[in-house]
Order: C-alpha cells, then structure tokens, then sequence
C-alpha cells in the first residue's frame, strides 16, 4: 500500500510582542495563535483533505527579541510546556485531522534560569509527539550550553528525536541549523525522512545559504525538506518584508516541488511520496548517498571542540544566565582559537 500525502509549509505573518508588557505579549501571542488557526483550516479547506502534514514558520508566535537580556524574554515569550499555547495549538491539530510543526521559546522546569527555542510536533490527537530543542542558535540559549546537565536530565537520545508516525519518521530543524549538515545527518541517522525546518530568513531573488542548504540536506540525506518561511515580521523595529517569501519543499533528489512567493501563502504545498522515497533508499546505485557514508574518516575531525559546551554551567552544574554579550565573546575565542589552530588564518600577512 502506497503512503503519500500532501504537506504545506504555511507562510505566515508574525506579529511582535517586543513593545508589549508581559499581560498584552500574552494576549497577543493567543491571538497570533488564533490567526494561524483560521489560516490552517482554510488551507486544508481549499488545498483538500489530503492534507496531513503543516509546518508553520520561526517566529510565529513572538517574533524574536530585539534588545531584551535573556531574563527578560523568559518572562514575556517562553511559554510553558503544558501551557494555554500549547492547548490552542493542538486543538488546530485536532480539528484539522493533521500533524502540525512549529518553534517556539520554551520553558523548561529543569533550566528554570532559562528558555530554549524548541521545535514541536502535535498529531492528530493533540499530543506532542516530537520536542526538538535547537542546538545551535547565536544568541539564545541551548541545550549545548548546559550540556552536561541536559544529558543528565533527558539523554543523549533527546538531542535528534525522531517521530515515527503514519506520515512516515518525522524530525525538526530549526531555522539556520539547516546550514549545518551535521545535524540533519544524525536526524538521519536516526531515521528521519521528513525534515520539517521552521524558518525566518532572507526572502531574495537570488539562491541564499539557507536557500541552497535545503536541497543539499534533502539530497544527501535522501529526505524530503519542508521549510516555512514567515511572510515578513510586524510590529518590530524591523524592516518588515526583510524575511518571507521562499517557503518550500524539495524531495529527496533535491528538486523544488513547490515554492511561495513573498506575502501570506499556501502555495508551497506538494504530495510526499514515503513510500518512493523508502524504494530509492533501498536501491543500490552511486545516487544512494546515505549508504554510502564512511563515517569513521571523520570521527578524529569532529572530536575536535571549537565552540566550547557547558558555557552557561559553572562546576556544580549550576546555571549562570549571562548577559547578551556573552554569546559575541564565545565566538570571538571561537575565532582565535582556531587561528591559534591555523584553520583561520589572519587577514593581513604580518610581514
């Protein structure tokens, strides 16, 4: 029996809580929720009861902050696992018959110093079958940075979680962390075969890093690709449409099978073939990628640290929340140590 079934990244609109108090940010975050939910039914309404599968943009909830400590986004933009958000959101899921994906900031009871941008799945029921917490991020905390509690806490399987569902093995990634191959290799790895990539990035007419890394994840991993884009950020001191249009899915040989333009749009939205795409990867042949990794070549590479774990544990594995100039710091020593390193050389020769 064929699986396949049809999936739209939905580009929407964000609207800021930035210039908000903590009670209106609240407010404004159900009504954004509200807004995505009329939108996700009358998707499903005109694209067709096919649709199974939709993954909503970064930043649709809140926007991101622009200027507040990390304190001070917890308080107004991290919502609560078991929160009001989360309940509104599922009921989308329930009422539409879908799997539905997004990233939002997220609480958690064991780093109460912190938040986390995580990426959700919900099913059909309303349950959240997927929590994803984005590992690489420039200035919002992650699991990397508390890593050795995190792992105390959770495990390493709860670094690259992966779904198995009816829609097929269902995995997250968050935004810019498709620029990093690794992390859609070990989701793979896993047994990904949907990367579900919630995204708020540079709509151009030209190819960008983000753009180009989709189909190179999709190709190398032999995964379907589902990226949302958000269509512009208002109420932001933020040039509005610098982030939309470019929302799309690309199959798992890396051809484009469907593509918004800039504004609100359903229009990126194709059939996934799970059943075509289980049948390439049991087929042997130069184009079988994913089996033909030699992962032992690399394995000395990537024991080798550069941006240092546990930056926000002191030795008790206690968390220190720093201030946002923290995270330019861990990279510039980043940066000198790999020029101590020689893999960067300096700008301009000293002689």
């Amino acid at each position: 029996m064929s699986l396949a079934y049809t999936a739209v990244a939905l580009q929407t609109r964000c609207f800021a809580i930035n210039k908000l108090n903590v009670a209106d940010a609240r407010q404004k975050m159900i009504k954004n929720i509200r807004t995505v939910a009329g939108q996700v039914q009358g998707t499903k309404g005109f694209v067709g009861p096919s649709v199974k599968l939709v993954v909503l943009p970064e930043y649709f909830l809140t926007s991101f902050p622009l200027g507040e400590s990390l304190s001070e986004w917890k308080e107004k933009g991290a919502i609560a696992q078991n929160g009001k958000e989360y309940d509104l959101l599922s009921e989308i899921a329930q009422k539409n018959n879908i799997y539905l994906s997004g990233n939002v900031y997220e609480l958690d009871p064991h780093f109460r110093d912190l938040y986390f941008q995580t990426s959700f799945i919900l099913g059909p029921n309303g349950d959240c079958v997927l929590r994803y917490r984005r590992l690489v991020s420039m200035f919002a905390p992650t699991p990397h940075d508390v890593l050795d509690k995190y792992l105390d806490v959770y495990g390493q399987d709860a670094l690259f979680p992966v779904a198995k569902t009816e829609l097929g093995n269902l995995a997250c990634v968050a935004s810019e962390e498709i620029l990093y191959p690794e992390i859609s290799r070990c989701l793979t790895m896993n047994g990904a075969e949907v990367l579900l990539h919630s995204s708020s990035e540079v709509g151009s007419v030209e190819l960008t890093p983000k753009d180009i890394a989709k189909r190179a994840r999709a190709v190398e991993n032999l995964a379907y690709v589902v990226s949302a884009n958000s269509a512009g950020i208002a109420d932001i001191d933020f040039p509005a449409e610098s982030t939309d249009g470019m929302s799309k899915l690309v199959d798992f040989r890396g051809r484009v099978m469907a593509e918004a333009g800039m504004g609100e749009s359903m229009v990126a939205n194709a059939e996934l073939d799970i059943t075509a795409l289980r049948r390439y990867r049991n087929k042997p042949g130069m184009g079988n990628i994913l089996s033909r990794q030699r992962n032992e070549l690399f394995s000395a590479h990537y024991n080798q640290a550069v941006y240092p774990a546990n930056t926000m544990l002191n030795a008790a594995q206690q968390v220190n929340v720093p201030e946002r100039s923290h995270f330019i710091q861990t990279q510039l020593n980043s940066i000198q140590a790999l020029k101590k390193a020689g893999v960067i050389l300096p700008e301009q020769s000293d002689e």
